[in-house]
């Protein structure tokens, strides 16, 4: 058994998991069950944390959050990890093996250097003769051992070369949404501790986009509709960011922008751009050519305030959606 309980206690947390879905409104699939399973077992501290965050903040669980908790705390422990742990492992071992075959070759070279140093200075020819003779043994012995490490060290900069493309590819699966191709929320940290390192004043805006009644929407037409209607609607925002600003999915429904030196007001006009480019989509199922309903966002803006932590910006953003709401 996985999780090394005993049938007893395994059954007892089996019962839990499930209950626990149902008080979060989730359906019972693998993904949710085994994040379900480890929350109610209460031995990893990390996510309890990050889920308990999640349901203070008022943002509820959703397919799209548990997906990424299984991901966080499941995936990571992957065979892809363990292998790149062991080829970095085998690399360090084949570098540190050459810099100490490298020191010996070198220090054999200076032994039989000094060792043949007095018979040059001797007045007997042959004695001189004998010497360069083992001198130019050695310099032969160690410039064929130089050669076989530069080859070496060659092959391992090869190697290095590969992991760090392989090691790359990993990290950019980390910080993307494989559903819209947008940074997700880790990525956000991440950006805005590199903006604020080069300019600890700068000023950051954030906008907050919620897709209007996609849940509806979704539970009507499926998660698979659902989903390429989110991809279409990511793309239309990203189309109003440029290099500088980051376009971010953050939820099953919901998008951030963080523009770095841009201040509300024209924050407040991209949102109004994006609103007006989302209402123009129109959408058109491909297998029964039914057009889909029209789909709208609703946005919150709010400026980053004496370096705050991201959150704190975020969620004002997402008030001053409600407050939008209410008007």
């Amino acid at each position: 058994m996985k999780y090394h309980d005993s049938i007893k206690q395994a059954n007892k947390t089996m019962a839990l998991s499930v209950a626990q879905l149902n008080q979060w409104n989730l359906p019972v699939n693998p993904i949710n069950y085994a994040v379900s399973y480890e929350y109610c077992k209460n031995t990893n501290p990390l996510l309890i944390a990050n889920i308990k965050h999640l349901l203070l903040s008022g943002t509820g669980l959703d397919s799209f959050f548990m997906e990424q908790l299984y991901k966080d705390y499941f995936l990571e422990q992957s065979k892809f990890r363990d292998d790149i742990i062991s080829d970095i492992s085998q690399l360090f071992s084949q570098v540190q093996e050459s810099c100490l075959q490298s020191s010996s070759g070198a220090q054999d070279f200076i032994d039989q250097i000094d060792d043949n140093v007095p018979a040059l200075m001797s007045s007997d020819k042959r004695e001189v003769k004998s010497a360069i003779s083992k001198l130019h043994k050695a310099s032969i012995v160690f410039k064929k051992q130089q050669q076989g490490l530069v080859e070496k060290l060659e092959l391992s900069q090869l190697q290095t070369q590969i992991l760090e493309a392989e090691l790359e590819e990993v990290r950019q699966e980390m910080y993307l949404d494989p559903v819209t191709g947008l940074k997700n929320r880790k990525a956000m940290s991440k950006y805005v501790d590199t903006w604020l390192s080069e300019d600890a004043e700068r000023s950051i805006a954030a906008i907050v986009i919620s897709v209007d009644h996609f849940k509806t929407f979704s539970e009507r037409f499926g998660e698979l509709i659902g989903d390429v209607i989110l991809s279409k609607i990511a793309k239309k925002i990203a189309s109003y960011v440029d290099d500088s600003g980051l376009p971010v999915r953050s939820a099953s429904d919901e998008f951030i922008i963080l523009l770095p030196d841009v201040d509300g007001s024209i924050a407040s006009e991209i949102a109004e751009k994006i609103k007006q480019g989302v209402e123009k989509l129109r959408f058109v199922s491909i297998q029964s050519g039914v057009r889909l309903p029209k789909m709208s966002v609703s946005c919150g803006i709010s400026e980053m305030k004496n370096q705050e932590p991201l959150n704190q910006l975020i969620n004002r953003s997402r008030i001053n959606i409600t407050s939008e709401h209410n008007r």
